[in-house]
């Protein structure tokens, strides 16, 4: 279920103030102040709430049944894990009395978006270096716990559903139905599904021949972690949404921000993020093509999303597979 790929959202809608103030009488959390919508809430569901006890995030109207389930699964079992700030307690209400759906209300986590104006435009270059180095360690936190099997938590009971047949066929299934969804939006030629289809043959054995199932957030970038700090002296303050987490292979959770990196030409950050992971990485099965193939996933998934909203960034002239080539071929060379 999280691990479904969504483009829309259900909005939050209007809310009102006495709506509001039912919800924080509900788990004791003082008097609304005031409330506002969130910068970087993407899919639109989340506001922040002010009141007399704190300042909190409100998210509701759920894309799917059991979202803020497992959400509130996965925000308890981080924080019982690892020692990654994450919005604890993490207040759910599974009734629609309020506002005519389900909702969760959590405090505020402290710091600021790595991408945000301040702290972008006043990091230099041994700050970009040090930040780089404490996602590794957040990510290294997060794949510290291990599963049984890969798959997807149930809601129903809270177990791990796991993916039919088997990762390698999840995964591989999930690349081409997306790869097939971009021809909608935009031209994909044969030369590029053959490139694709070289790349996932090239690599199968490799995916087949993983065996230890991880916690993958899926959806780790900027807007869904904070920094504190100031120079020499950051840490990651706050990790959430966890909307997209299931149990694979770990290292995909490293691919957006080296997309980063790379478009903001930082291939040495990239590659310091990447060896600062890996030294502290207990598993040493073949990364490189591994590292390929879930660039090559998310390369698919952006171009789809650009060619259908119109919103596309580079060269529109560039095949699918020449454009997608230089990020899999740049992350397989982060490695020595």
């Amino acid at each position: 279920m999280t691990s479904k790929i969504i483009f829309s959202s259900n909005k939050l809608g209007v809310i009102t103030d006495d709506q509001l103030q039912e919800m924080l009488n509900k788990f004791n959390l003082g008097r609304l102040i005031s409330s506002r919508n969130t910068e970087q809430g993407v899919m639109k569901q989340t506001r922040f709430v002010y009141s007399t006890e704190g300042e909190f995030v409100f998210k509701g109207n759920p894309l799917y049944p059991g979202q803020l389930i497992e959400e509130k699964f996965f925000v308890e079992e981080l924080y019982k894990r690892t020692n990654v700030n994450v919005p604890i307690p993490y207040f759910l209400d599974d009734t629609d009395d309020i506002f005519g759906w389900s909702y969760s209300i959590m405090p505020r986590l402290p710091g600021e978006h790595l991408n945000s104006k301040r702290l972008s435009s006043n990091l230099n270059r041994k700050d970009k270096f040090n930040i780089a180095g404490l996602i590794a360690e957040t990510l290294l936190e997060f794949h510290s716990w291990k599963a049984s099997q890969y798959g997807d938590l149930d809601t129903k009971d809270l177990t791990i559903r796991p993916f039919e047949e088997s990762y390698v066929s999840w995964l591989y299934n999930r690349i081409r139905y997306w790869l097939n969804d971009a021809k909608k939006y935009s031209r994909i030629t044969t030369e590029d599904v053959e490139w694709v289809e070289a790349l996932l043959e090239n690599a199968r054995s490799t995916f087949q021949a993983l065996s230890s199932p991880t916690y993958v957030m899926g959806d780790f970038k900027p807007g869904n972690f904070l920094v504190s700090g100031e120079s020499n002296k950051f840490h990651i303050s706050g990790v959430f949404d966890f909307t997209n987490t299931y149990f694979g292979d770990p290292i995909s959770d490293l691919i957006k921000m080296i997309t980063i990196y790379i478009d903001n030409d930082e291939i040495e950050v990239a590659k310091h993020l990447l060896s600062h992971y890996l030294d502290g990485s207990v598993e040493k099965e073949d990364y490189k093509q591994r590292l390929q193939i879930h660039m090559l996933h998310q390369r698919i998934l952006d171009w789809g999303c650009a060619k259908a909203i119109g919103m596309v960034t580079w060269n529109d002239d560039l095949a699918f597979s020449e454009w997608a080539a230089r990020y899999t071929d740049t992350v397989a060379n982060l490695i020595d």
